[in-house]
């Protein structure tokens, strides 16, 4: 691995160790999980759990906090986090850690319970309800569920729906009980009961819990039924029920019945840095988690094989059950496995079926702690391979520490926004995020027009300011856009390195070539271009997205002076749209609004006008589609690239004349 040059490396004095674990938090992800606090030598000293790590974890160090949480970080020397697919996990993945290694500042309940299971027995009439010891006599489990509160309340609901047997010992008797009188028993303990009738409300049970067959629906009918009856108190029974119910039906991948031992094995990839992550469960329960980052430059189906060969080196640490991604790669491993240790041990690909969910969410969640893994080591090396890679490959004069890129969103012309984004060392650099509302292609669908204004207010304020420019800029789209761009750039006087990636065939282009730049799938620089690129429309996307919600959330006929909320209300409800008010008499809308007829009148001759103006938009818009070179795929069929350039460079604003308009326009974040 190539190191970075000196010259990019800044000179400061070494963190302190409270600075060091606060960064780690500032990192981390907005995920569930649980964190790992460590003393110097390296033991888990705290272990807690949380909803979203990030906020989590940099709340330990906002504000005056009590003695407790500074002794902990005074203590504590590093920070790791495992990431669960939701809260529920987190809970069982702590209790199990816990427990494991018995954390100084963790409470430690020493007898050893676990959260409750619901447990349905093994009887001719059997009988469910809840216990913390989980027997091997048949008996049929459930769970485990942290929310102790929801399971009582659902073992209740099911209670009321369904007559099952009260009684903890089952004898048969003479008489029925108060359960029987009161109908919550069918009465199997002292007359011929149905074992059919039974063994079909234990079924339904079993399939509720399993969320099988269409058991819910059932609930949610007969929760209908009882309203329209007239039988609230059952009617919120039911409700309860199921939302007990789809607080328990939460994933659990963490801990379960099975106690096979198994690892989940998956991979995640950024160039030729791979990290690969192992889940080790083991009697049924996750007990950790293991982290492995290196480089290689193996296909993606040689990877797993690879590291399996370099990670199971002892007889002692193998499974009976590995479970991968995919088959791939793999035919080999379990004849290697057996004859260089003895094991007989099953490598399974998780597929789709359902009886792999469980098995295929381990891996799942395996996978997004390999990602960010990897998403951590590239935010703390800076993307150096990668910069390097595209100095040599684009032919660069220094390192691309800075790049800028720009992308176009709108919707049929509608709210055209230009989104600008800044990667730094090869990471984003969110402060320096900017969006541009156009002006020159409001209603237009005119790509070059829509870059063209962007890239001149951007680069034409950095002039006046005298403000660092970045090392390269990264437009999405093909040689049409570059050579636009390009155009700009040379009419402002400045010398940017330009880029553009076309999304087809991630193929790259420089300003006036007839061929473009294909570099490997696996190409360090092809994937920070990608980063770079799927950022940029991710931050206009949502940004046109903001703008389209207030527009559908803003009514047109409160541009209409005269016009408050309610007759605003009145207006929607009898014309709907201002086409329809505009084509209204004078003398409905004055009885519609109860107001005089000079009123009346202004009311429409406003309302046709506005009519007016959002017809010559649609017919512009309309008109925009028709012509050639609008979009960079028509600009590439008719092969418009010289003459859209040369029209980009038109009314692009001069250093002398509107550049100081457009440098006060553009204060922090462009909003015209």
């Amino acid at each position: 691995m190539n190191e970075p040059n000196e010259n990019l490396q800044t000179l400061s004095k070494p963190l302190s160790p409270r600075e060091v674990l606060h960064q780690t938090a500032l990192k981390a992800p907005n995920q569930s999980g649980v964190y790992m606090w460590r003393n110097e030598g390296g033991t888990i000293i705290y272990v807690g759990k949380a909803k979203n790590l990030k906020n989590r974890l940099t709340s330990y160090f906002s504000g005056n906090k009590d003695i407790k949480t500074r002794l902990l970080i005074s203590r504590a020397r590093s920070i790791e986090y495992i990431t669960t697919g939701n809260e529920y996990e987190a809970f069982l993945l702590e209790n199990n850690l816990i427990k494991q290694h018995n954390p100084r500042y963790n409470i430690c309940l020493k007898d050893g319970k676990s959260y409750p299971v619901l447990k349905i027995t093994r009887e001719k009439f059997p009988r469910l309800y809840k216990t913390r010891n989980v027997v091997k006599d048949g008996s049929v489990y459930f769970g485990p569920f942290p929310d102790a509160a929801a399971l009582d309340t659902f073992i209740e609901t099911l209670y009321d729906i369904y007559p099952l047997r009260h009684c903890k010992k089952f004898r048969e008797k003479d008489s029925g009980c108060l359960y029987y009188h009161m109908g919550k028993c069918i009465g199997p303990c002292f007359k011929k009961t149905d074992d059919s009738t039974y063994g079909e409300f234990i079924g339904e049970i079993t399939s509720l819990l399993e969320g099988k067959d269409d058991t819910v629906k059932k609930l949610e009918e007969q929760m209908k039924q009882a309203a329209k009856e007239l039988k609230f108190e059952k009617a919120a029974r039911l409700r309860d029920g199921l939302k007990a119910l789809s607080i328990m039906q939460n994933q659990n991948i963490v801990e379960g019945f099975d106690q096979d031992d198994r690892d989940y094995i998956a991979t995640w990839r950024e160039g030729e840095l791979v990290s690969f992550t192992i889940l080790k469960m083991r009697n049924g329960k996750l007990l950790g988690r293991d982290n492995y980052r290196t480089l290689s430059m193996n296909e993606d189906t040689e990877l797993i094989p690879e590291f399996m060969c370099a990670y199971y080196t002892e007889k002692e640490i193998i499974p009976p059950s590995i479970y991968v991604v995919s088959e791939e790669g793999t035919q080999f491993m379990k004849r290697w496995l057996k004859e260089t240790y003895g094991m007989e041990t099953e490598i399974i690909p998780v597929d789709d079926s359902e009886k792999m969910r469980m098995h295929r969410a381990a891996v799942n969640m395996a996978q997004q702690n390999a990602k960010e893994d990897i998403v951590r080591r590239v935010r703390e090396r800076g993307d150096f391979p990668a910069m390097e890679e595209l100095k040599k490959e684009l032919g660069l004069s220094k390192l691309p520490v800075r790049i800028e890129g720009f992308d176009i969103a709108h919707i049929g012309g509608k709210f055209p926004v230009a989104s600008l984004i800044s990667f730094y060392n090869g990471n984003p650099d969110k402060k320096n995020y900017r969006y541009f509302r156009l002006k020159t292609t409001d209603g237009l669908i005119d790509d070059f027009a829509s870059m063209k204004e962007a890239v001149s207010r951007r680069y034409t304020r950095l002039l006046n300011e005298k403000a660092e420019l970045p090392d390269l800029l990264l437009i999405d789209g093909g040689i049409g856009q570059v050579n636009a761009v390009d155009s700009i750039l040379r009419t402002l006087g400045l010398d940017i390195p330009i880029a553009g990636l076309a999304k087809r065939d991630e193929e790259i282009w420089r300003p006036h070539t007839s061929n473009p730049i294909c570099l490997p799938k696996r190409s360090d620089g092809l994937r920070l271009l990608q980063r770079v690129r799927d950022e940029t429309h991710r931050f206009a996307t949502s940004r046109n997205q903001e703008l389209r919600t207030k527009e559908n959330t803003v009514s047109i006929f409160k541009e209409i002076s005269g016009v408050g909320p309610k007759r605003e209300a009145q207006l929607i409800k009898k014309y709907g749209t201002i086409a329809s008010l505009a084509s209204a008499t004078e003398a409905d809308i004055e009885e519609t609004l109860g107001i005089k007829a000079e009123a009346a009148s202004d009311i429409l001759l406003q309302a046709r006008n506005l009519y007016i103006k959002q017809k010559e938009k649609q017919d512009m818009q309309r008109e925009s589609l028709g012509m050639p070179g609008t979009t960079k795929e028509k600009a590439a069929r008719f092969q418009m690239n010289h003459n859209l350039a040369a029209m980009a460079l038109l009314e692009v604003a001069s250093p002398d004349s509107e550049n100081k308009k457009e440098n006060s326009d553009l204060q922090g974040i462009d909003e015209l």
